[in-house]
């Protein structure tokens, strides 16, 4: 006698195997829709977060999306064509495609957890090993095992579906559109979530392990109520507890095993991390070291594995550059009324102007970056207001023209390559007026001019009058450097005092001043001028980027770049 819950077909690969606990045969349910909506999720949702575990490693750069995106593609490339052909296989039983397609998300979260417990400790010598290689490698360790296994559960289902379709007589593509339909708006909503839920509230560490769990759930959802009976459901099981139960023993014990919150030694003192405070742009960490005798402290406004600024207890600024830029801008504009600073990062220099008594704004667009400067750094916003949005789009709708402007301007290694432009510049220039001063800090690598000499070239296409500084003292090959400019011929420079200035920073002060750089034509030699609409020196920019990243990395402890 026949149950008639089955369905006998000659041809064993189209046998739908009934699941009587189920109480239904394998018409392809609900959860098998949500697993596979989930498992898109977590693909553009890993591929969001890899940029972000990296950018303090390896900087963000040409050369380091080239590595993530080529990494997913050939994942995903190796994921399809694995479950293809797995789907394909004599074996592949309905039985056997459905075991196969609930063990893929486990052992993604599988891959994740020890992608986790791996990459705090080898990402920094990848990066000093090879800041190109590195980053192609480490994306493959990120991204290798999550992305192949989430990957191949597209064909399973579409297998899976296509089973059905056959013994429904139905045409068309076997459910193969509806099932690729599921699996991109779940990476829709991966994108989403991770950008809006995940990013600013959750270390990236911390986001790569709840997403490893989620995965690990999916497995044991489908075992609990699986769509046909599962031979190898131990199998499955011991998988996705495993990942599920690593997952949450990694996050719960975070930052014992990575030392992420101090105490680190560095500069010879002990360091904590007082605070992290992370937006779509990045993460801020705030650095306090212990401390000393006396009961002073200073913090360090560190951002994607860069140190912005040093501020000690009192509130009085360790870097040079903070006293670098207050200097030439009152040396050129001495009687500035109004002022304007592209950038906040601790809020030291805009905040020094206004002491002096120079009305001063900023523009600012990083959410981290103001709630660091308020909560650490003593920024009063009726002294200097703040226009929380993106530099270019501000100076393109400039309210009204600024004596002074203050062009401070950095995410990863560099200035984003939109604010670097001849277009940029036209619209600074209108910003400030035809009498106005524009001081830059930017970074030259004095071994690869031809970076520099493009930024140079496209400025000098806007504000052609320039005068470069650069702290002979230092001894760095690349370092800050800084730049006057002014659409007309540059003033006499005016003698200028500052107050409170770390007695080490007097001597490199004012032998900065009194020494600028010599025009040469080396200076600008292959430099091209750069608009929105071509950039011609992305490679150079991107090579001088990578050089200094590695070396940063090199010197900074493996703990503060862990986000």
């Amino acid at each position: 006698m026949v149950d008639s819950r089955t369905r006998i077909i000659p041809d064993r690969r189209t046998t739908l195997i009934a699941n009587p606990a189920a109480g239904t045969s394998l018409n392809y349910p609900m959860l098998l829709q949500t697993v596979i909506f989930i498992s898109g999720a977590a693909i553009l949702a890993l591929e969001l977060l890899a940029s972000r575990v990296m950018t303090p490693y390896f900087g963000v750069s040409l050369y380091i999306w080239t590595g993530i995106l080529s990494i997913t593609l050939i994942a995903l490339a190796a994921g399809y064509a694995f479950g293809g052909r797995y789907a394909n296989t004599r074996h592949a039983a309905p039985a056997a495609l459905i075991e196969a397609y609930a063990l893929m998300p486990a052992v993604a979260a599988a891959g994740m957890v020890g992608a986790c417990l791996v990459y705090p400790f080898v990402f920094v010598p990848l990066a000093t090993w090879s800041l190109i290689g590195g980053a192609f490698i480490a994306c493959l360790l990120l991204l290798g095992i999550p992305l192949v296994a989430a990957s191949a559960m597209n064909p399973l289902l579409v297998a899976i579906v296509a089973l059905r379709a056959r013994q429904a007589r139905e045409g068309g593509d076997g459910g193969a559109g509806h099932v690729f339909f599921i699996s991109t708006l779940g990476s829709v909503a991966g994108v989403l979530v991770t950008a809006f839920g995940l990013i600013p509230f959750v270390s990236n560490f911390d986001s790569l392990l709840i997403i490893a769990a989620v995965l690990s759930l999916l497995s044991l959802a489908l075992v609990v109520r699986p769509p046909a009976e599962l031979k190898r459901r131990g199998i499955i099981s011991a998988t996705g507890g495993l990942a599920l139960a690593a997952s949450i023993l990694l996050l719960w014990q975070a930052d014992a095993y990575t030392g992420r919150k101090g105490p680190i030694a560095h500069l010879d003192k002990q360091w904590h991390v007082e605070a992290e405070l992370r937006s779509l742009f990045g993460t801020v960490k705030i650095l306090k070291h212990e401390p000393d005798a006396d009961g002073r402290y200073w913090r360090i406004y560190f951002q994607d594995g860069l140190t912005q600024n040093s501020v000690e207890s009192s509130g009085r600024s360790r870097s040079f550059y903070t006293y670098a830029l207050e200097a030439l801008a009152m040396s050129y504009q001495p009687n500035a009324r109004s002022a304007l600073a592209l950038g906040l990062g601790a809020g030291m220099t805009p905040a020094r102007l206004a002491a002096r008594g120079v009305p001063t704004e900023i523009v600012e667009i990083d959410s981290a970056s103001l709630q660091a400067a308020h909560r650490f750094f003593g920024l009063d916003e009726k002294k200097t207001p703040v226009h929380h949005t993106d530099a270019r789009t501000f100076v393109q709708r400039c309210p009204h023209a600024y004596d002074l402007a203050i062009v401070d301007l950095f995410h990863g290694d560099g200035t984003p390559d939109y604010l670097i432009t001849r277009d940029f510049f036209r619209d600074l220039r209108r910003c400030i007026g035809e009498r106005g001063i524009a001081v830059f800090n930017t970074f030259a690598d004095l071994e690869n001019p031809v970076s520099y000499a493009h930024l140079l070239t496209t400025l000098r296409a806007e504000l052609p009058h320039l005068a470069i500084y650069r702290p002979a003292s230092i001894g760095a090959t690349h370092t800050n450097s800084f730049i006057v400019a002014s659409a007309m011929p540059l003033p006499a420079t005016t003698r200028v005092t500052m107050d409170d200035m770390p007695t080490r920073h007097e001597t490199p002060l004012w032998d900065m001043l009194s020494t600028p750089m010599a025009l040469t034509p080396a200076l600008f030699a292959g430099g091209k001028i750069i608009t929105d609409a071509r950039n011609r020196a992305a490679l150079d920019l991107a090579y001088a980027q990578q050089i200094y990243r590695q070396t940063v990395v090199g010197n900074t402890p493996p703990a503060f770049l862990l986000n």
